[in-house]
């Protein structure tokens, strides 16, 4: 098998030119990266992002830490296990966010076509850009070049004729990387199905059963058998077996829902404490519709039983809202009405429906006294920090689990 991994500023050339050119740009361990940033004394040492809890689980790992073994997603109990000299530091999104706008700021410079697609990564559409940027290698440079310069941080870019492509090719050369791929056929015959988005383990077990573990090995299959096998995720790996993937870069893709999620230590069927954490989840939504100009219309509340079943209740709003005393007094109501006895580990709330703030038939006895109460402690916060403010009611919130769902999940 052929191998694509170049180190630094070097890049892994093809032999053809690609009329359609898609950048992918993820930052490497990026929550990490920020917090040996800010404290330069963590550079170079293992260190894990992410709570302490008995429940928590690792949110991102350095690279140093991830030679222990420790990876995202995995129990930190498990992490300290493997790397027990691992520093561990809380997550800060709100920092990460800053320094994200950073980055996006900079890529926003290539093309007017940039899709963020997470906090840490996104694609910029280069087709036509040449003029501009130079040939592909050149422009994945100048790319790495302006990130480094707007935020201090390294990303690994790769660079395709399709944008699943560009993804697997950002993947492939980590950290601070470069993938240029021109010759079609000879990296699609490099790609394994577990690198394919969007192809889970279960497709990925049936069809090795069948022998077929290279994306490529699907061409003699015929795309109605994909299709009857995997629905319509079938048909889109038929079309990419061929390298075939028109999916368009989407600018600012609107927000469908946003919600916060808590995970507890313990687990509880404390109603009142159930209706206390509610409290500081239904503001943290209501602030992060008001940072973004939405508002929702549909409220849903979210628990998860010691035994891992999801409820959930949804109620409509009416006129759309992001006041934070109306989320929780609805989310409240909803938790009320619930007669399930629980014991329960995780509960959460979300908005749909949302739509810019101020849009439609807005609530006829609005006070401004409370508008404008927001808006001081949006500002308070943004000036000095998620705890800047406490309620009395509040009670402190573990592990915390940011959501935002787009129109394509």
């Amino acid at each position: 098998m052929a191998r694509f991994k170049k180190k630094g500023n070097s890049a892994t050339n093809f032999t053809a030119t690609p009329s359609r050119l898609i950048a992918h740009v993820d930052m490497d361990a990026f929550y990490a990266a920020v917090e040996a940033m800010d404290q330069p004394e963590l550079a170079g040492l293992p260190l894990v992002v992410g709570g302490l809890g008995p429940r928590s689980v690792v949110s991102a790992a350095s690279y140093e830490a991830r030679a222990f073994g420790v990876r995202s997603a995995m129990p930190m109990g498990q992490a300290l296990r493997l790397c027990p000299t691992a520093a561990v530091r809380p997550v800060r999104m709100a920092r990460y966010r800053q320094v994200s706008g950073q980055v996006m700021d900079a890529l926003a410079a290539f093309s007017p076509l940039v899709e963020q697609i997470s906090v840490d990564e996104a694609f910029i559409d280069l087709s036509g850009c040449r003029r501009l940027w130079g040939p592909p290698r050149q422009a994945g440079l100048a790319i790495k070049a302006a990130v480094s310069r707007a935020c201090g941080l390294s990303c690994s870019v790769g660079l395709a004729p399709a944008r699943f492509l560009a993804k697997i090719a950002s993947e492939r050369d980590k950290p601070d990387g470069l993938t240029v791929v021109e010759d079609l056929e000879g990296f699609l015959r490099t790609i394994q199905l577990r690198e394919v988005s969007g192809v889970g383990k279960k497709a990925q077990e049936r069809l090795a059963a069948l022998g077929l573990k290279r994306l490529v090995d699907l061409r003699p299959l015929r795309p109605e058998l994909l299709e009857r096998l995997f629905g319509s995720g079938g048909a889109r790996m038929a079309r990419l077996a061929w390298g075939d993937d028109p999916t368009p870069i989407e600018p600012r893709r609107p927000v469908k829902s946003l919600s916060h999620e808590l995970t507890l230590d313990r687990d509880t069927a404390d109603r009142e404490l159930l209706a206390a954490l509610l409290l500081d989840l239904g503001h943290k939504v209501a602030r992060r519709l008001r940072d973004k100009g939405l508002a929702g219309q549909s409220l849903t509340l979210k628990l998860k039983t010691s035994d891992m079943a999801i409820v959930t209740r949804s109620t409509a709003l009416g006129a759309p809202t992001n006041d934070g005393g109306r989320i929780v007094a609805t989310a409240r109501g909803l938790l009320a009405a619930y007669q399930g006895r629980g014991p329960f580990r995780l509960i959460g709330v979300g908005l749909g429906r949302l739509a810019p703030a101020g849009a439609g038939q807005g609530e006829l006895f609005d006070a401004g006294r409370q508008k404008a109460l927001a808006r001081a402690e949006d500002e308070v916060r943004r000036r000095f920090g998620e705890r800047a403010i406490q309620r009395a009611a509040q009670t402190p919130s573990l592990d915390h689990d940011e959501k935002l769902v787009h129109n394509d999940e």
